[in-house]
C-alpha cells in the first residue's frame, strides 16, 4: 500500500506553517543582536546572550521528536506540537518590545529569547518529520523544496519588516536604551503572522493514523531496537565524555578563557552522566523510558546520518557566526558607527535586514527553480557541495567589500547555500530512515545543528577577544572556511546513500 500522491495544494498546506515559523526566526536572527546592544550589551556579551537559542534547540528537539513519534490524539501526531509552539512563540514576540520598560531589561530580553527559541523549536521539529509522514518517498525532495521555499519567503517577510516600516515613515531611531518603533511593530506583526500561518496548516491537513502509517510500505524496517545494543555497551564512552568535560573546565580556568566555555564543559560532562545512566537502565531491562530510548537511538544512528552530521556541524557553525556578527560587521565597517543610538548605526542595522531579505529571497527561488535542476543533473550530494562553496565565496566578500549595495551580491551565494542546507540533507534523510522513528531521528539530527552553534557561542568570543579584539569582520573568514570544510565533508556522504536516496 502506498501513500496518496500529494498535489500542489497538499504540498502547500503541509509546509505553509513553516512560513510563519521562519518569520519568527528571521525576526530573532536579524534583530536580537540589535536588541541586546541597545539594552547595553557589549560585543563580548553577544555570544553568551545568544547561547540561549542553540541550547534550547539541543534540549527541546530530541524530546519533541521522541514524544511526537508516540503521540496520537484529536489533532493528530505532529499538529499538537505545531499549535503549542506557535502560541508560545507569538507570546514571546509580543512581549519582547516591552523589555526596555522593565527593571532588568537585558535579563528580560534574554529570558524571552529562551522562550522564543524553545517555542519555535517545538513547532519546527515536527514539521521536518511531517513531510516524511505525509509524502511518498519519491516526493520527499519536492516536499522539502516547497518547505524551503516557505522558509525563504517567511524569512524575507520577517527580515524586511523594519526596513519597510522605516520607508513608511515609522521612526527608526529611539532614545538611548529604547527600541525603535520599527523593531517594536515588526515583532508584534510577526507574532500575529506566525500564529496565523501555523493555524492554517493545523486546520487544512489530516494526518495518517498509526494504523494507516503501518500499512504504508516505506521500504525501511526498523531492525533491532537500538536500546538492545545500548545494553551491551560498557561505561567507557560515557566516562570519556565526562572526563572531556572536566578537562575543558580545567583548561578554561587555567587559561582564563571566557566564562561561556564552562557551559560547553558542563554539557559534555552532563552527556557523559546521562549516557552512563541510560546504559545502566538498559542493562536492567528498563528500555522504554525516554532517556534510554533517546540515547539508544543517538548511539545507533544510521551511517548516512552520521556522515551528514559532520556536514551539518560545519554548515551551521557558519550560519550562527553570520547571525551573531552581521549587524556588528555591517554597522562598523560599512556604515562607520558602533553607537547604537546613532542614525548611522540604525541605518546599518536596517540594511542587515535587507541583506537577510535578499539571501532568504534567493533561497526561496533557488529551492524551487535551481536545486531541482542541479540535483537531477549532479545528484543531491554533489549539488549540496557546490552550493556550500558558493556560500563560502559570499562570506569571503564581507571581509573584502565595504559597499552596502555590493554586499547584496554576496547574499546570492549565501542564499543558494542556505536553500541547499534546508533541503538536501533532510530529503536524503527522509528517504533513508524508518518512518516510525522519523521524529526522533530528525530531532537527533538537530543536535548537529545545535552543537556548532553552542561552540560558536562559547568559544568564538574568546578567539576574537584574544586574536582580533574589536574586529568582528574576521568572523566572516571563519564562516567561509566552515562552509568549505562542509563541502569537502559532503563528498563522504555519497558512499552511504543508496541509489534510490540520491534521486532528485
Amino acid at each position: 500500500m502506498e501513500k496518496p500522491r500529494q498535489g500542489f495544494a497538499g504540498l502547500w498546506n503541509i509546509s505553509f506553517g513553516f512560513f510563519g515559523i521562519q518569520i519568527g526566526f528571521a525576526l530573532q536572527n536579524g534583530n536580537m543582536s540589535r536588541v541586546f546592544q541597545t539594552l547595553g550589551a557589549s560585543m563580548d556579551d553577544l555570544p553568551a546572550l545568544w547561547v540561549a537559542a542553540p541550547l534550547t534547540g539541543l534540549i527541546v528537539q530530541p524530546i519533541i521528536g521522541h514524544l511526537s513519534d508516540r503521540t496520537w490524539n484529536r489533532l493528530g501526531r505532529r499538529r499538537p506540537y505545531f499549535l503549542t509552539g506557535a502560541v508560545l512563540a507569538a507570546l514571546a514576540l509580543f512581549l519582547m518590545p516591552m523589555a526596555p520598560t522593565l527593571g532588568a531589561p537585558l535579563l528580560f530580553a534574554a529570558a524571552l529569547l529562551w522562550l522564543l527559541d524553545a517555542s519555535l523549536n517545538i513547532s519546527m521539529e515536527p514539521f521536518r518529520a511531517f513531510v516524511g509522514d505525509m509524502l511518498r518517498t519519491d516526493q520527499h525532495a519536492a516536499g522539502y523544496a516547497v518547505q524551503t521555499a516557505f522558509i525563504g519567503a517567511g524569512a524575507v517577510v520577517g527580515s524586511i519588516f523594519p526596513y519597510l516600516l522605516e520607508r513608511l515613515g515609522v521612526a527608526n531611531v529611539a532614545p538611548e536604551g529604547m527600541l525603535p518603533a520599527t523593531v517594536r511593530w515588526s515583532f508584534w506583526a510577526g507574532g500575529a503572522a506566525l500564529f496565523a500561518a501555523v493555524l492554517w496548516t493545523v486546520l487544512t491537513t489530516r494526518e495518517y493514523s498509526p494504523e494507516e502509517q503501518a500499512a504504508f510500505a516505506d521500504g525501511h524496517a526498523i531492525g533491532p531496537a537500538p536500546v538492545e545494543a545500548l545494553a551491551a555497551r560498557g561505561y567507557g564512552s560515557a566516562l570519556g565524555w565526562a572526563i572531556l568535560g572536566a578537562g575543558v573546565a580545567l583548561i578554561t580556568r587555567a587559561f582564563d578563557l571566557e566564562k561561556e566555555v564552562y557551559l560547553l564543559a558542563a554539557l559534555l560532562a552532563i552527556y557523559g552522566l546521562l549516557s552512563a545512566l541510560a546504559v545502566s537502565l538498559a542493562k536492567q531491562g528498563r528500555v522504554n523510558g525516554m532517556l534510554t530510548q533517546i540515547v539508544g537511538d543517538f548511539a545507533g544512528m544510521p551511517a548516512v546520518m552520521k556522515r551528514l552530521a559532520l556536514v551539518q556541524f560545519f554548515s551551521w557553525s557558519a550560519l550562527f557566526i553570520m547571525w551573531i556578527n552581521t549587524t556588528p560587521v555591517v554597522t562598523q565597517y560599512v556604515f562607520g558607527s558602533i553607537d547604537t543610538a546613532s542614525a548611522a548605526y540604525n541605518e546599518g542595522a536596517n540594511w542587515v535586514n535587507v541583506l537577510f531579505t535578499v539571501y532568504n529571497g534567493v533561497a526561496a527561488v533557488a529551492a524551487l527553480a535551481l536545486l531541482p535542476w542541479m540535483s537531477r543533473r549532479f545528484g543531491q550530494v554533489t549539488t549540496h557541495s557546490i552550493c556550500l562553496v558558493l556560500g563560502a565565496i559570499g562570506f569571503a566578500m564581507f571581509f573584502l567589500v565595504r559597499d552596502a549595495y555590493l554586499l547584496l551580491s554576496a547574499e546570492v551565494g549565501i542564499g543558494i547555500a542556505w536553500a541547499s542546507i534546508l533541503a538536501m540533507p533532510y530529503a536524503i534523510l527522509a528517504s533513508n530512515l524508518p518512518q516510525a522513528k522519523l521524529g526522533i531521528y530528525m530531532g537527533l539530527f538537530n543536535v548537529f545543528v545545535v552543537l556548532p552553534q553552542l561552540l560558536v557561542a562559547t568559544v568564538m568570543g574568546t578567539i576574537m577577544k584574544h586574536l582580533f579584539p574589536g574586529q568582528p569582520v574576521w568572523t566572516m573568514l571563519f564562516a567561509a572556511a566552515s562552509w568549505l570544510v562542509a563541502a569537502a565533508a559532503m563528498t563522504r556522504v555519497a558512499a552511504a546513500v543508496p541509489a534510490r536516496g540520491e534521486a532528485a
